[in-house]
């Protein structure tokens, strides 16, 4: 369950790439128009995109939208009510967003956790969500489950409030204000909240957060949610949709059956439009606890409706959709003023925002920052769009929309989106044409209509570690002065090519996408071991930055305009490169990532920039309490000798040349050392020649032996603090060393951390969360991709007053499992469902066989070890998961790693007597 900042685009989510949210096609969807010439030039161009819809109203006033998709025996239920942050009274702000957990806290006649019942039919991608405009819940679940969940979901919609008490708003209550917490205590959270309260006048529906106040969301009563329920919550407010294997027919049939006997409820007034232009320049500064200071600039502009914010979202991707757009290009690349910068629309009903965000380095200037985002933004508003940005956006959009539509969930959210906000499923159709057809002219016509005036600057700035002197002066007597001075597993084909490379190949069909990832074995342990620490992590993001016959510029503008992606990273014990192709134009992209692969060019401004926007980011992960805390984790468990024990700093990164990047890559990336994995819409035979052609230059050679990691668990309890002042939350993880996933039994071992907290429904999630509501969420889980030992952890963000008392429950959690309260049948009934019912929906795109593939190859599993997975998971006995947490966890001591703020946490937690306390920096350097 979680609260969105900004809205889901649907009419216009063709502007909005990074979001990937699907177009709808209803019946008599105009077909996609293109000359010879775009068709040559433009891969969408002969794309067919049609996804046909059926509306029905039942007559209890319930909108039902039904499409049909065969493609895989599941279907996504969302049900849409027209109701969100917008209309709260007075008052009550965030009272949407608490009624909307109170939905998963059981019905009159299913009084229990809605989880347990999702989990035991199989569902997948469910979750409830509120923004300002609306409150959805949604899930897929296998067919077979339909009658299950819709039975569930018409039983919240019309027998709820017998089955809400004070116990349970209570509980919800202390479980939101956790997730408020936990929001307030990230890096910048507190720039929302001045923009909200800069760009929206007292009374407007729009001038609070969804998350609401902690003084209004104590002061929620239950007679509130029963207005409100009875207010918002009626068929007549909502939108049901049904997406995948299910005719219109069968549908209409079960969903009268499960939701024709409720009452309509109550008509509802909704404000259509209220749009208020900023009439001058309003500058604000404000200070946080971060590492790099941060620009903000926005507008107020047209409503969700108007044809202007298709326009203005694609003048929000020229100014920063990709590493080729105007201001990226400028700040980040040319001028490295700043190491990251965002331009984007938040769309919502009654009127929207124009965001521009740019975050300097540590040193930045954010006055020169300005300059350039008003210069640049100038300049755009004068001559418009040019040609190539015109068709690289376009087209790399129309890609992104593509690849979204393998997703029937993403379906069933934008026709329900569609409904709710236009009345209309098939609303989209004129922001979809819009988009195709806009012109440079009408793109800056709308920017000169809305960006021209008033706006709200704010800079945010680093407060810095501040602390008060132990001593100070004597003030027993005033000085006298002195002079003066002046932060189902599919089928899997392998070969091996010509060259040595291994080639393992899962078709996906449904959508003309392939997907690859390369892998090749070398990680941390062969970087510290005979490399400048951090080389291979800096080489392979430097990978995609330019070759040595294409730019990093020429790179972003040919793969934008193949409708490709290109990614690549390392860790752990293995490196990837990534490619993401449209089927018509996989050749070509091929050539480029082939290009990409063999031939780097390590460009020294590149490795400088990179370099530099890792030491920030090694910076902004100091001031961030769970990222601080996670970041030293792995030194004080696998010891000073291990690899994994060793931190990347400013240091390290700086003393690594171009010489050591080169020969990273010549020593390790060798088609005889390299597996390419592919999934889609492509087959061996199919796919083989193409390989075997892009990468026909790649010779094999000799490549050195892995190093095995090694590992020197700690042989006694300790509890680590780092001190993070005025944090409301206490991030806490208890660790300790779990053996390789070849060793032992695997299966059990992965059975028994979901038991304990690798699930909603785990004990450790219900017991901090749901039964003493001292965190937003809270859980286990044990480390994999790789061969040697990893990390099991537990942990959770809680709320600082409770830290001690919360690592106390921990404790006693995990020593229970081992002692007086061994894993349930019940428990382990539960467990079996989570792991194995939800992996058809997992394995059902090429995205997710990609990821499941690159784990077994990575973690030297057998080559069917996802085959037989869910048999294995359903053999498990009791005695062999419980025999698992006997042996992970019985006797062994534990390593705690707590961030928070040490005058308020510490004497509680040395009363724990947990281990010895130790109290360090950031960097895991032990402190006084």
């Amino acid at each position: 369950m979680s609260s969105f900042r900004a809205g889901r685009f649907c009419r216009a989510v063709l502007a909005c790439a990074a979001l990937a949210v699907a177009f709808l096609s209803g019946p008599a969807a105009p077909a996609l128009a293109a000359t010879a010439q775009r068709a040559a030039a433009d891969p969408t161009a002969s794309l067919a995109l049609d996804i046909p819809a059926t509306k029905m109203v039942l007559g209890n006033g319930l909108t039902l939208i039904v499409h049909e998709d065969r493609s895989a025996p599941l279907v996504a239920v969302h049900i849409w009510y027209h109701v969100g942050s917008k209309n709260e009274p007075a008052g009550r702000s965030g009272f949407a967003h608490l009624f909307e957990h109170l939905m998963f806290n059981g019905s009159e006649n299913f009084d229990d956790d809605f989880f347990k019942a999702t989990q035991k039919i199989g569902a997948s991608d469910q979750n409830g969500t509120t923004d300002v405009d609306r409150t959805n819940y949604y899930q897929t679940v296998p067919k077979a489950a339909l009658d299950s969940i819709l039975w569930l979901e018409s039983d919240r919609m019309g027998h709820l409030l017998g089955a809400i008490d004070q116990a349970k708003l209570d509980e919800q209550r202390a479980v939101v204000k956790n997730e408020k917490r936990q929001g307030d205590n990230k890096p910048y959270a507190k720039a929302w909240d001045l923009i909200i309260r800069a760009t929206a006048p007292a009374g407007h529906p729009y001038a609070h957060s969804t998350i609401g106040s902690m003084e209004d969301l104590e002061a929620a009563s239950l007679d509130d949610v029963q207005e409100w329920f009875r207010t918002y919550y009626g068929p007549s407010n909502a939108v049901i949709v049904l997406s995948g294997d299910i005719t219109p027919e069968e549908a209409r049939a079960k969903v009268e059956k499960y939701f024709g006997d409720i009452a309509p409820g109550t008509p509802v007034s909704q404000p259509k439009s209220w749009i208020v232009p900023l009439p001058a320049t309003i500058r604000e500064t404000a200070y946080d606890r971060v590492a790099q200071p941060r620009l903000y600039r926005v507008w107020n502009i047209s409503d969700y409706a108007s044809t202007d914010t298709d326009y203005l979202q694609f003048l929000s991707l020229i100014l920063a959709g990709d590493k080729n757009a105007r201001l990226y290009k400028r700040l980040v690349v040319d001028e490295q003023l700043a190491t990251g910068v965002d331009a984007s629309v938040w769309n919502r009903q009654i009127g929207g925002q124009f965001l521009i965000t740019a975050t300097a380095k540590p040193d930045g200037d954010l006055a020169r920052i300005e300059a350039i985002v008003e210069e640049e933004l100038t300049k755009l508003l004068k001559s418009g769009p040019n040609a190539a940005e015109m068709a690289r956006i376009r087209t790399s959009t129309l890609a992104s929309y593509v690849r979204s539509l393998e997703s029937i969930s993403t379906k069933a959210s934008v026709l329900a989106e569609s409904q709710t906000y236009l009345g209309d499923a098939y609303g989209w159709k004129a922001g979809f044409q819009r988009f195709r057809d806009a012109t440079p002219a009408q793109i800056r016509e709308a920017g000169a209509r809305w960006l021209n005036g008033g706006s709200y600057i704010l800079n945010i700035l680093p407060f810095g570690d501040l602390a008060a002197a132990a001593s100070g002066a004597d003030r027993s007597t005033m000085p006298m002065p002195g002079a003066a001075v002046a932060a189902e597993f599919p089928q899997v084909e392998r070969a091996t090519l010509g060259n040595g490379m291994k080639l393992v190949v899962a078709r996906r069909s449904g959508v003309p996408v392939v997907n690859m990832t390369m892998l090749v074995p070398t990680g941390v342990p062969e970087d510290f071991a005979s490399i400048a620490p951090g080389t291979g992590g800096l080489a392979m993001n430097l990978l995609d930055e330019g070759t040595k016959s294409r730019t990093g510029e020429q790179l972003v503008e040919q793969l934008g305009s193949l409708g490709a992606t290109l990614g690549s990273g390392g860790g752990g014990e293995t490196s990837f490169a990534s490619l993401s192709a449209l089927k018509p134009a996989l050749e070509r992209s091929l050539a480029i990532y082939a290009d990409v692969v063999m031939n780097p060019a390590f460009a020294e401004i590149d490795i400088a920039r990179l370099k530099a926007q890792s030491i920030a980011a090694i910076a902004a992960a100091k001031q961030d309490p769970g990222r601080a805390a996670g970041r030293v984790v792995p030194a004080l468990l696998f010891g000073p000798e291990s690899a994994y024990g060793r931190l990347s700093t400013a240091d390290t990164l700086q003393s690594i040349d171009r010489e050591a990047l080169v020969e990273f890559h010549q020593r390790w990336f060798k088609p005889n050392n390299a597996t390419l994995i592919v999934a889609g819409d492509t087959t061996l035979a199919e796919i083989r020649p193409l390989v075997e052609a892009a990468f026909a230059a790649w010779r094999p050679g000799p490549v050195p032996a892995t190093i095995a990691p090694t590992a020197s668990a700690p042989q006694q309890p300790v509890v680590y603090l780092i001190d993070k002042p005025g944090t409301p939350q206490t991030v806490i993880t208890a660790a300790l060393l779990a053996p390789p996933r070849l060793e032992g039994d695997e299966v059990a071992r992965e059975a028994m951390n979901t038991a304990l907290g690798g699930s909603f429904t785990s004990r450790v999630n219900m017991k901090l969360r749901e039964e003493k509501g001292w965190a937003y969420g809270a859980g286990s889980g044990i480390g994999g991709g790789g061969k040697g030992a990893r990390l099991f952890s537990v942990g959770a963000s809680v709320q600082a007053d409770k830290s001690a008392e919360s690592m106390s429950e921990i404790a006693a959690l995990l020593e229970g499992i081992t002692t007086g309260q061994p894993i349930t049948d019940e428990e382990l009934a539960r467990t079996k469902d989570t792991l194995t019912l939800g992996l058809s929906s997992a394995w059902s795109t090429a995205n997710g066989l990609t990821q499941y593939l690159a784990d077994e190859i990575a973690s030297g599993l057998p080559a069917d070890y996802y085959a037989g997975y869910p048999a294995a998971i359903g053999s498990s006995t009791l005695d062999q998961v419980n025999a698992a947490a006997a042996s992970l966890i019985a006797g062994r001591p534990l390593t705690w790693i707590v961030a928070g703020d040490r005058a308020k946490i510490e004497s509680g937690i040395r009363a724990l007597g947990l281990g010895e306390l130790r109290v360090i920096d950031p960097d895991g350097k032990l402190l006084p």
